[in-house]
């Protein structure tokens, strides 16, 4: 069954600065493309790290505050006050950037933006290039697919092709990407499997399962001498 990937829904057309990328022409790069964020990269294209919006705004919050120095000062004020009096990208920047690759699969990713609290990921190739930037946003669009596709998703790739289910013992309906599994089958096993399957398949938000089954071969027997097994 073909998972989605980021390699599926990443923006190839990326706008990069370089180190020594003024702190204004940074700022016009984000208007005139209307993104959030920009990765610095080398004569390479290997990212050295991202310049986004929230590290911008530190100028614009100081602005026109004394650039004051405390005694003991946190690394996140230190940091603000630092990037608040940057003026190119390498000073302006968070490094290393936290990046992904085309193969990895979409649920991986958002896992990765999940933890590491970002917005955005830069997407490299195998000799670390920049290939392409995945969004939050670009995530999401696989919950844009139609209830046709997921269906036939669905229909050829869990039932045919892994479960070879013979066609009519399962229906298949989606509505607005919750799927409904009905019929029935001959173990219990082969229709929990469906029903986890289908859940995995690209722009399912739920799986309701009716499918009936004629033996429960997941109900374990202990068998002398302490042997288990599952009842065929």
């Amino acid at each position: 069954m073909r998972t989605w990937q980021v390699g599926d829904v990443m923006t190839r057309d990326v706008a990069t600065v370089g180190e020594e990328t003024p702190y204004r022409d940074i700022v016009d790069v984000l208007i005139r493309r209307g993104i959030s964020a920009v990765p610095v990269v080398d004569g390479f294209r290997r990212v050295l790290g991202v310049v986004s919006e929230a590290d911008l705004l530190h100028k614009v919050e100081r602005a026109g505050n004394p650039d004051e120095r405390r005694v003991f000062e946190g690394r996140r004020r230190r940091v603000a006050r630092e990037k608040a009096g940057a003026l190119v990208a390498k000073e302006l920047m968070t490094a290393p950037a936290v990046t992904t690759y085309p193969e990895s699969p979409l649920p991986a990713a958002a896992r990765l933006m999940d933890r590491e609290v970002v917005k955005r990921l830069p997407v490299l190739d195998d000799l670390g290039r920049l290939v392409g930037i995945v969004t939050r946003g670009d995530l999401l669009r696989v919950h844009l697919r139609s209830d046709a596709e997921i269906r036939a998703d669905v229909v050829q790739e869990v039932l045919r092709r892994v479960l070879a289910v013979r066609d009519g013992l399962v229906t298949v309906r989606v509505r607005d990407g919750e799927v409904t599994l009905d019929g029935r089958l001959d173990r219990r096993s082969a229709a929990d499997l469906a029903v986890r399957l289908a859940g995995q398949v690209s722009g399912v938000v739920r799986v309701v399962d009716t499918i009936g089954y004629d033996v429960d071969d997941t109900v374990l027997v202990e068998l002398p001498p302490g042997r288990v097994t599952p009842v065929a």
